[in-house]
């Protein structure tokens, strides 16, 4: 009984960050097909998701708030939406993996595996189940909020996005501690 841990989200200048744990049974037949989710086709990601959802033996979403990462700072808010995806776990892990160098606290043993997203399935299942469920919220948002295009850049820093927030200033799901945006708050 194996969780996998990842996250989503934590670059970008708008949105919170989103985390799932998820493990999966031993006679699941897409084992050895996961993949982290940056290198898995947005279809396929999607396909992969709604099986996660009805084959792992759990799975659990959370996510850190605009607001909790302005207050606590992007590493410690993702440490607890972290610590809240594996307490949400309706199955209690004999251990937790956990994508990157730092481990959240937690009541279960966990390894922190750098790169693990890519090795361990896991990972790279909660790392698909994340990224799908940041990207429809982000998709949500773009409608809440037009002008931004956060459907297309998931609240990145990329040109339209710095763009958009030159023209329009930050919206209320812009990290107001994160440079380019507290930058534009300052004017």
């Amino acid at each position: 009984m194996l969780a996998g841990v990842d996250e989503v989200g934590r670059g970008p200048l708008a949105g919170p960050v989103v985390t799932a744990a998820v493990i999966l049974s031993a006679d699941d037949p897409y084992l050895g097909k996961y993949r982290d989710s940056k290198k898995v086709a947005a279809k396929k990601r999607l396909k992969l998701y709604h099986h996660i959802r009805q084959h792992a033996v759990a799975y659990s979403v959370s996510m850190a708030t605009i607001d909790e990462i302005d207050q606590l700072n992007i590493l410690h808010a993702t440490m607890l939406s972290m610590r809240r995806s594996v307490e949400g776990l309706a199955v209690t892990p004999a251990k937790v993996l956990v994508d990157g160098n730092r481990i959240p606290d937690l009541s279960v043993s966990a390894e922190s595996i750098i790169g693990g997203d890519d090795t361990v399935q896991q990972i790279a299942a909660a790392s698909i189940v994340a990224k799908v469920v940041r990207d429809r919220m982000m998709a949500m948002f773009d409608i809440q909020f037009p002008g931004y295009q956060f459907g297309k850049h998931k609240g990145y820093g990329t040109q339209i996005h710095m763009d958009a927030l030159r023209k329009l200033g930050p919206c209320p799901i812009h990290r107001k501690s994160f440079a380019p945006v507290a930058k534009l708050l300052r004017r």
